[in-house]
């Protein structure tokens, strides 16, 4: 199946002179499409969809939940939601017009095209994954820019297949971002250059584009804005582009045909954002925290970023205010034209911030964030919650804090390049090095010296060609790094004595990246021209950079693991270096490669207790580094039970009760698991229960406890036998209605997941006392009532019943006579008259008299407030 990278290596390398700046070359036809992904649309169905995005609205990444959010930038609302399924915390780039949105997966490199009409994918089709490709689009034309390979090829975006022939440049190109004429720019910092390109018409069809013929972008402008090998960083404007060469430390502009530079007083690498709007042009110093603003006749108006550290995104214009992002904390400043901050703005979290001005609108986007910002034509800044409705759920687990900023290094001047060596050619020498240390300030340029020349190169292009040299003679060069502190100490390359006995380039060269980190670099010997080839040199190439990768003697050389950066995109080439120093022009550029090896170690592994499931421990952490290919699963061992999952969560069941486990994650991509993260948890145990006391009253009792609830959730309840249970709290539990003076055994029960806890206490209730009361009257019958020898009824009788039954009495109790009482009964109605306060009721009272018997509650006062309530039933 042909892709994109196919079609681009289809044909073999072509001669180039330095200022050939893009020629056109025939390539095959691109075949059968890729199978479409598959979405899920969440929200708004397709009808509603079905006209597209004309209504300020912009589409922003979620890394978190992989999908896509429709932003209207006039509600500040969400209406629409894609799910990208296989994305999930991957990088995104995402490139849109009012019908057409292409997102192209930085883990995978698939590139996918979506009709906003209708929300379908159209095509799909496959890049190298990695840093180093980018898709510009602009009305209905697309481009893939390989920033590697230096090939700019045409699109259609309704089938991804190639419109016509690609144009090639150098490897190492930068930029690739549409004008607001639709020109698409590219600059060459090995030629110091900078073009412009048009798009080729599309067929009516979007068959086989490339079978209709004849048609093809177009090289149409090109410019020179830098000397060669400067590092350059590009901006679209609307009619133009702005370059600012990071070397030199100038912006360049260039509109309707004229070059304007700028010199700008920067000690450290400025930014710039893809696309500029509006007359003036901001550059974003992050290691200075400025921001130097050029207006249209080239004045220069500089403002200081509040905070500390150099997470700075470039900042942005936008409707005569620029808004520069703090990517460590989280802030969005706006400054007015005179470099006054007149707002500020804080998301939610800190990670990557995407600021871009569409549709009359600043959209602010965190990928890893639920929010986003909305900033309209009048500066007001509204929310935007991408998960609205909740459509998949609760909002996804909040990241862990940052780790403590480390200390600031102490800030110096560079040291001296490593490994700075020469190789002559032709009345020229190539020399290369290694990286000075930086000492605390990033560097911003290289400083070759040698046979009276002075040559500056960017800070990433550790390569250069001098020429103009004399044959015969022999030179030794310097170089030194330059930072914000000045100059560095300078170290001297061998001497190399130039000559027209050079030998031949290697034929081609093959890359191979494998699985341990490393890349292999291959190529045929190269003919030595009758001399004997003593070495190659390599060197690696990737967007705007170009440095030497090593060298060997052999027809290979294996790049060390770590040496290259995994998941960017890197090409090489190869130089022949002869006995006697001559070196041969560089081979063909390689084949693309991204470095990879075995994902990191996942961070900030978390395993806690799951308090309501026996025998089950909760694991959680934070995505692994992937290292250029992306993590298709983790692997979870957790107590030997060993489980695969592709979240950054798993649950894990059936283990042992109050178990100590410990618990291994590894990641795992293509190269294989990476090391493992450790962590150790508990299971839920069964309760155990302290009794910590008891107390009672005559009618209740108390039992205070401690219970461990073994990482679970308990409920504790009290029980004793011939009563109801009881619940409450798992510190101490009450139970009423027991019976006074009786000797009760107590059990407390605490149960959770996994099991029950069980304890005891024995604890009697106070004994309740009552004292038996008849009280004569003042005269007549009424004064002797109460006398035991009076006939007949004379209060305070007791019965083995609860009734005045004299076959069942079975004594009196004289007035004032102290009974203990166990519980009430129902029975005959006792009236006391006079002799007890006109006492009545029908309960009667079992006392301790004679055994266990009854006094009518109307001759018995009970102590404590005579509250016939708080006995129990008999």
């Amino acid at each position: 199946m042909a892709t994109i990278d196919d079609a681009a290596n289809a044909d073999g390398p072509r001669p180039r002179s330095r200022r050939m700046r893009g020629g056109l070359v025939t390539i095959g036809t691109v075949a059968a499409l890729l199978a479409a992904m598959g979405l899920t649309v969440l929200g708004l169905g397709a009808a509603d969809n079905a006209v597209a995005s004309y209504d300020a609205s912009s589409w922003l990444w979620s890394t978190a939940r992989s999908e896509m959010a429709r932003v209207n930038g006039v509600t500040a609302r969400v209406d629409t939601r894609v799910e990208i399924p296989a994305a999930r915390q991957h990088p995104m780039q995402v490139t849109q017009t009012d019908r057409l949105l292409i997102l192209r997966d930085l883990n995978t490199g698939q590139v996918s095209s979506l009709d906003l009409a209708t929300l379908q994918i159209t095509a799909t089709t496959r890049t190298a994954p990695g840093l180093g490709v980018s898709v510009a689009l602009h009305e209905d034309a697309a481009f893939v820019v390989d920033a590697v390979q230096g090939i700019v090829r045409q699109l259609d975006p309704r089938s991804l297949t190639p419109v016509g022939e690609p144009v090639r440049y150098p490897p190492g190109i930068t930029g690739g971002s549409f004008d607001g004429e639709g020109r698409l720019w590219i600059a060459v910092p090995s030629e110091g250059t900078v073009s412009a390109i048009t798009a080729a018409a599309l067929p009516s069809a979007p068959a086989s584009a490339a079978a209709e013929g004849g048609l093809s972008p177009k090289q149409v402008e090109t410019y020179d804005v830098a000397d060669a090998s400067h590092e350059l960083v590009v901006s679209t404007l609307d009619d133009g582009v702005a370059v600012l060469d990071r070397t030199a430390g100038a912006l360049v502009t260039v509109q309707r045909g004229q070059v304007r530079p700028t010199p700008l007083a920067m000690s450290a690498p400025g930014s710039l954002p893809a696309r500029t709007s509006g007359p003036t042009v901001p550059v974003t110093v992050p290691g200075e925290r400025r921001v130097h603003v050029v207006g249209e006749g080239g004045e220069v108006r500089a403002f200081t970023v509040p905070g500390t550290g150099d997470r700075l995104s470039p900042a942005v214009a936008w409707a005569g205010r620029y808004y520069c992002a703090d990517e460590a904390s989280g802030t969005i400043y706006a400054f007015d034209a005179n470099g006054q901050v007149v707002d500020t703005i804080r998301s939610k979290g800190t990670g990557p911030l995407e600021l871009e001005v569409r549709e009359n609108h600043l959209f602010i986007n965190a990928p890893d964030s639920a929010t986003a910002r909305v900033v309209d034509d009048r500066h007001q800044v509204r929310e935007v919650d991408k998960y609205a409705n909740d459509v998949l759920g609760g909002d996804p687990p909040p990241a862990p804090p940052p780790p403590p900023p480390p200390k600031k290094p102490k800030v110096g001047k560079p040291g001296a390049p490593r490994s700075v060596t020469a190789a002559a050619g032709n009345a020229q020498a190539r020399v290369s090095w290694r990286p000075a240390p930086a000492n605390g300030a990033e560097i911003t340029r290289y400083v070759v010296e040698g046979a009276g020349q002075r040559v500056q190169v960017g800070a990433n292009q550790r390569a250069v060609e001098i020429k103009g040299l004399t044959n015969g003679e022999t030179y030794r060069f310097s170089v030194h790094a330059v930072n914000a502190k000045g100059d560095g100490p300078a170290r001297t390359s061998n001497p190399v004595t130039p000559t027209a006995a050079v030998p031949d380039p290697p034929a081609s060269v093959t890359a191979q990246e494998r699985p341990d980190g490393t890349v292999l670099v291959k190529w045929p010997a190269a003919n030595g021209q009758g001399n004997t080839i003593a070495k190659y040199v390599v060197t690696a190439t990737s967007a705007g950079t170009n440095a030497p990768a090593g060298e060997s003697r052999k027809t290979e050389l294996v790049v060390p693991a770590g040496e290259l950066e995994y998941g960017t995109q890197y090409a090489f080439t190869v130089v022949a270096v002869n006995d006697r120093g001559a070196g041969s022009a560089a081979s063909p550029v390689s084949n693309t490669v991204v470095p990879y090896a075995a994902p990191g170690r996942p961070a900030d592994l978390r395993a806690t207790t799951v308090a309501d499931r026996p025998g089950t421990v909760a694991v959680q952490w934070s995505p692994a580094e992937a290292n250029g290919r992306p993590v298709t699963k983790y692997l979870v061992d957790v107590g030997g039970r060993t489980s695969e999952v592709t979240d950054t969560r798993a649950t894990v069941d059936g283990l042992g009760n109050g178990q100590n486990v410990t618990v291994k994650v590894k990641a795992v991509n293509e190269a294989g698991p990476g090391p493992e993260a450790t962590a150790t948890a508990r299971t839920v145990a069964e309760p155990r229960i302290t009794v910590t006391g008891s107390s009672a009253t005559a009618t209740s009792a108390t039992v205070t406890f401690t219970v461990d609830a073994g990482g679970g959730k308990a409920t504790c309840s009290l029980s004793t036998t011939g009563e109801p249970t009881k619940t409450g709290n798992c510190s101490g539990i009450t139970m009423t209605g027991l019976a006074p003076g009786t000797a009760y055994t107590f059990t407390v029960t605490a149960s959770n997941a996994a099991g029950k806890g069980t304890a005891t206490r024995a604890q009697a209730t106070d004994a309740l006392y009552g004292i038996a009361t008849c009280r004569n009257g003042a005269s007549g019958p009424e004064a002797t009532y109460c006398n035991e020898e009076v006939d007949g009824r004379n209060g305070n009788e007791v019965f083995s019943v609860p009734r005045q039954d004299n076959n069942r009495q079975v004594g009196w109790a004289e007035p004032g006579t102290r009974l203990k009482a166990y519980c009430k009964k129902q029975g005959e109605e006792v009236y006391a008259y006079i002799y007890n306060n006109h006492k009545r009721s029908t309960w009667w009272v079992q006392v301790d008299y004679s055994g266990r018997n009854y006094i009518p509650w109307a001759w018995l006062n009970l102590e404590g407030g005579d509250n016939i309530n708080v006995l129990p039933t008999c």
